[in-house]
């Protein structure tokens, strides 16, 4: 503990006061303002208590392949007072082996190849998403509610093998599970989600075995023998239907919002899409899907960027922060959709992520992105925000997504 800031000497941001009420619509100058004072800090937040938040690019990115970071639950003792149920078995809480085994298990469904063979089916269901929503009468349209959202979630649940499941239901239970109104509301969404994925999973295993992934899940075994548990298969379940969707949702409507909130460069793309796989990193790093990880909890005293974080401590990395960081890049509250393509550092962002938990769907959500961006400007050369001021959009609350509960949108 001697050779860095001690916790004493590190003063608490409380987020709770007025300074908290601007946070969600608008978090970067605080984050600017808390890299200026060092890249670790502790902060208060409402229905979080205190916990620390690395804001620092260099430090975030180490933070994410520290090992004395955990991201098992089981281990963190007091300091996680969260629900804690069979959905919590997935890898995105698990360490070491554990974490391996279970990744080792999906991962190639995900690998790049896989991705590119979804490429025509995922084109078909943008259009067929894009043909209804430009039928509307009025030329209007809530773009989360008419692609954003049901994009990825289509695409997901026949990767999954559950075309069937209620994705009004679910998507309600998934914003209250990453973005809780209430501890009440929080522990009842996981609830209802954990008894209706039990159910999925039971009505999948006494039918017709299929070629989906569900099917495979139940019924594989690694070379070793070994298969998920009744709880891992749930955990599984709910991490890639969840994180499967959410992240592409925010992806497409913060990546629209920025063009149109940026003319000259929504201009440049019109003008050229071969920049579009430059533009979509761009997205990510100005405003990628997660504003922070989620928990990890310090295994021992840890000194991260000068400060010592106490052992048994939870954690978040600030992704959005990190990716706003003048030290990695250069003006880097500019939107700019040739950042990528000029070498400026545009693909180190950490929007999904680094280390044994970068998002394994990321290949994915870049083609769900790619495809639905472009071809909803392709379709509607006069898009805009039907909006008399952009700033005050509803904005999903809380630390760990970063997006929109609307984005309306009007077109000739």
């Amino acid at each position: 503990m001697d050779e860095g800031t001690t916790p004493e000497r590190t003063a608490i941001v409380d987020l709770t006061d007025e300074k908290g009420a601007a946070f969600t619509a608008d978090p970067y100058p605080v984050y600017a303002e808390l890299r200026a004072q060092g890249p670790v800090h502790r902060i208060r937040m409402p229905d979080m208590g205190e916990v620390w938040l690395i804001v620092g690019h260099e430090e975030a990115r180490e933070a994410l392949s520290d090992t004395r970071l955990s991201k098992e639950w089981r281990t963190a003792g007091e300091v996680w007072d969260g629900p804690v149920t069979a959905l919590n078995a997935n890898m995105l809480e698990a360490d070491p082996p554990h974490h391996t085994r279970l990744r080792k298990l999906v991962a190639r469904e995900f690998t790049p190849r896989r991705v590119e063979e979804l490429r025509p089916r995922v084109q078909q269901i943008t259009d067929e998403l894009l043909d209804a929503m430009l039928a509307a009468p009025d030329g209007r349209a809530d773009l989360v509610d008419a692609l954003a959202f049901p994009l990825p979630m289509t695409v997901i649940c026949e990767l999954l093998g559950v075309p069937s499941l209620d994705r009004r239901t679910f998507r309600g239970w998934s914003n209250e599970i990453v973005a809780a109104t209430s501890k009440e509301n929080e522990a009842a969404a996981f609830t209802a989600m954990h008894d209706y994925l039990a159910g999925l999973i039971e009505d999948k295993r006494c039918s017709e075995p299929g070629e989906d992934l569900l099917s495979a899940l139940i019924r594989t075994r690694a070379e070793d023998g070994d298969r998920l548990s009744a709880d891992e298969l749930l955990g599984m379940a709910f991490l890639l239907l969840v994180a499967g969707h959410e992240t592409t949702v925010n992806l497409i409507a913060n990546g629209v919002h920025a063009l149109l909130t940026h003319q000259p460069q929504l201009a440049a793309l019109r003008a050229d899409f071969s920049l579009m796989d430059s533009a979509v990193e761009e997205m990510l790093r100005y405003e990628g899907p997660v504003e922070t990880s989620t928990f990890r909890f310090t295994r021992e005293a840890a000194d991260v960027g000068g400060t010592v974080i106490p052992a048994g401590q939870p954690v978040l990395v600030g992704l959005a922060s990190a990716d706003r960081d003048p030290a990695r890049f250069p003006a880097a509250d500019r939107f700019d959709i040739r950042r990528s393509a000029s070498g400026d550092g545009g693909r180190s962002h950490l929007a999904f992520g680094h280390g044994i938990h970068y998002c394994l769907g990321a290949p994915l959500a870049r083609l769900e992105g790619r495809t639905a961006i472009r071809t909803l400007l392709e379709r509607c050369p006069d898009l805009a925000l039907d909006t008399g001021d952009p700033a005050a959009l509803p904005r999903i609350p809380g630390l760990l997504m970063r997006g929109f509960r609307r984005l309306p949108v009007r077109w000739v």
